[in-house]
């Protein structure tokens, strides 16, 4: 009996964070046996991963033999933005149940996608169950080491200059590492009205009215939502002036949200003057797309605490939670 024919040439397109389509080229001989596809797929070995720590166990698919391209959706929890290495063999099910097999094809690498608009959708609509009421705030701000606005003052023209996100939140969310802003807050404390004294990233605060970062001249667009492990949850959004770069940017990856209508921030008209109101449930991070001069605002030290254990510097998210995942990764 002839050998089956190898797959070789294999190719994959159309990925997405959860699926992607699959083909490869294989000789005509004994082709007409090939009852069944099995295609193995691993996550790709981390150099730095822990040796000792329990690996994701193998995952074959066993596929009956379709016309190619095949797509693999849902056999597999695949995660987005993550690398993983593919092979595939041919095979012909005998009488008894068993697998005749090729040998396997060469190994190659491919990496999933970030969530699509169509997963921070899923994302947004369960952020909207938890934001709570909304409260009235007129301030931004973002808290620094004095050394940070005494290096803006010198090498930047006065003026605080975007930088690339980094990968704190959603593992697929399509702004880490890739987008750039400003972070900023406008939570207030509940009994005041006003921004808390206490901040986990720095003694310094710059604060800016509302209306100066935010108003008919920007866009709104909804970035992320996660936790840490922890009972309260953030939600990201972004701030970009109407054509700008960022604004463009976020267009194409993010849903954009009404200004003026939604769960998490607004800027309303009230008697000819903005207002400004921001969800009281969910901790809001705000990231705005231009560079932001420091005489727009005031810098002045806090008089509370430094707390480095509310920091979500390159925080992971929490897995496992159920209020801030959705069904196609993590």
């Amino acid at each position: 009996m002839e050998e089956l024919p190898v797959p070789h040439n294999i190719k994959i397109n159309n990925i997405t964070c959860d699926s992607f389509k699959i083909s490869w080229d294989m000789d005509s001989k004994s082709k007409d046996r090939i009852t069944h596809y099995f295609i193995d797929l691993n996550k790709k070995e981390n150099k730095n991963s822990n040796k000792f720590k329990h690996k994701d166990v193998p995952t074959k698919l066993v596929a009956k033999a379709v016309p190619l391209p095949m797509t693999v959706r849902g056999h597999w929890f695949l995660s987005p933005r993550t690398e993983y290495t593919v092979a595939v063999q041919t095979a012909s099910k005998q009488v008894d149940g068993d697998y005749v097999v090729s040998e396997w094809s060469e190994i190659i690498e491919f990496c999933t996608a970030d969530y699509s608009k169509v997963h921070l959708t899923q994302l947004l609509e369960k952020a909207d169950v938890i934001a709570g009421r909304m409260l009235k705030f007129s301030v931004f701000y973002r808290n620094q080491h004095k050394e940070y606005f005494d290096y803006v003052r010198e090498h930047y023209g006065n003026a605080m200059q975007p930088s690339i996100k980094d990968n704190s939140g959603s593992h697929g969310s399509p702004i880490s590492g890739k987008l750039e802003g400003i972070f900023f807050s406008c939570s207030t404390e509940f009994n005041t009205g006003k921004p808390p004294q206490d901040s986990p990233y720095g003694r310094y605060r710059f604060e800016i009215a509302a209306e100066k970062l935010f108003n008919p001249n920007t866009n709104l667009y909804f970035g992320d939502f996660y936790c840490m492990y922890t009972a309260y949850h953030y939600v990201i959004l972004v701030i970009a002036p109407v054509g700008s770069p960022g604004d463009e940017f976020c267009k194409q990856r993010l849903p954009q949200l009404n200004s003026k209508d939604n769960n998490f921030l607004t800027c309303t008209e009230e008697d000819g003057v903005l207002v400004y109101h921001h969800a009281q449930d969910v901790i809001l991070e705000v990231i705005y797309t231009d560079p932001v001069a420091l005489s727009l605002g005031t810098v002045a030290e806090i008089t509370g605490h430094q707390l480095m254990s509310l920091s979500t510097a390159n925080a992971k998210k929490d897995p496992s939670c159920k209020t801030c995942n959705i069904s196609v990764g993590r």
